[in-house]
């Protein structure tokens, strides 16, 4: 599959919404407006996972080779996997307000 092929708009299946491909090169693997995202992988970017479950935010992590990273957990086979934060994604410094309110949202 090329980098065409898989970068594609979508609707997310949290917040329902539509949610437009990077133009930079990259994978989107969240929604920018909820943070969430689908398990589709069994390891980055394969695409073979069968599970296609909802992927909620759980925490956000940061590394100096990477930057911001959000975690998932799958909520259907609670596979956890972390995924670096989009560029278009808010602003970093509301990341953490975002994933605070999705947190409580969650419960």
């Amino acid at each position: 599959m090329s980098r065409l092929t898989e970068n594609t708009a979508f609707q997310c299946e949290n917040c329902g919404a539509r949610v437009m491909p990077l133009t930079n090169g990259s994978f989107r693997n969240h929604c920018p407006f909820c943070l969430f995202s689908k398990h589709l992988d069994d390891h980055p970017g394969d695409r073979s996972s069968i599970c296609s479950g909802l992927m909620r935010p759980i925490r956000l992590d940061y590394s100096g080779k990477k930057g911001y990273q959000i975690v998932h957990e799958c909520l259907k086979c609670g596979k956890l996997q972390r995924n670096k934060v989009a560029r278009d994604t808010v602003q970093e410094d509301n990341i953490l307000s975002l994933m605070t309110t999705t947190a409580y949202s969650l419960n």
